[in-house]
């Protein structure tokens, strides 16, 4: 429970709630198959996220002519990547999503500017599509087949790409979020793979982290939301590397 609170707060304000909810789920149920517990997860996530865009659409404006594209592409790409999870191994892509959080965190920290305020002049129809097919198809992909992160390479596509700033990518990502959860719980019910009552009960206490989190972040301003971006990257890179290394 504590765990799904924390997850909901992390995720509301720049997404990775998966590297809290999953691990805990992991050491709490040690003999559970993985693929229920991912769509448990998926089951818990999407009312976190979902209660967070909410909030964040009734304290900011997100553009809906990136907000809406990108939510209906990442629907379809983390339904592929749910489809094929059981097929590609985590090993085989944990350097690749490594060498992008890194690449990350370089962009954070060298560009202090980055995402503290919009920037009107990237906003052209090119870079409208780019975004698009980037966060919705590339990141709802990604959201499917592994998750964890999926809230900070959004907020980073429409940061870098677009000109959003870090308070209105971080309402766009949660919108986009929420599909992604969607696509991939449809393919996990589908095969059976969500224990629905125990992700229920841990969905409340997500729903409350992440009302938490989405008025923080939009009442501290995209500074903050700067700060535990950081953090989270930080704190997944040690985590993946961990897991590279044990």
């Amino acid at each position: 429970m504590t765990a799904a609170l924390a997850a909901g707060w992390v995720d509301a304000v720049v997404g990775g709630g998966g590297l809290l909810m999953l691990p805990a789920m992991l050491v709490a149920f040690p003999n559970a198959p993985v693929a229920p517990l991912l769509g448990t997860n998926k089951l818990t996530a999407i009312m976190g996220t979902a209660s967070a865009a909410v909030t964040y659409i009734r304290g900011v404006r997100p553009d809906p002519r990136i907000m809406w594209p990108t939510a209906g592409l990442a629907l379809l790409g983390a339904g592929g990547g749910a489809a094929l999870a059981g097929s590609v191994s985590s090993e085989a892509l944990r350097p690749t999503v490594m060498l992008v959080l890194a690449v990350v965190l370089v962009l954070v920290i060298a560009r202090p500017a980055m995402g503290a305020v919009a920037d009107p002049a990237l906003l052209t129809r090119r870079r409208v599509v780019v975004a698009v097919l980037l966060a919705g198809g590339g990141v709802g992909f990604y959201d499917g087949l592994i998750g964890p992160g999926t809230g900070t390479f959004l907020i980073m596509v429409l940061t870098a790409v677009v000109g959003l700033d870090f308070v209105r990518a971080s309402a766009s990502a949660k919108v986009v979020n929420t599909a992604t959860n969607l696509g991939a719980l449809a393919v996990f019910a589908w095969n059976g793979d969500v224990l629905w009552l125990l992700g229920l009960g841990l969905a409340v206490c997500n729903v409350a982290g992440a009302q938490i989190g989405a008025r923080m972040a939009l009442r501290r301003g995209a500074g903050f939301v700067r700060v535990v971006l950081v953090v989270v990257v930080l704190a997944l890179l040690v985590r993946l590397a961990w897991e590279t290394l044990a």
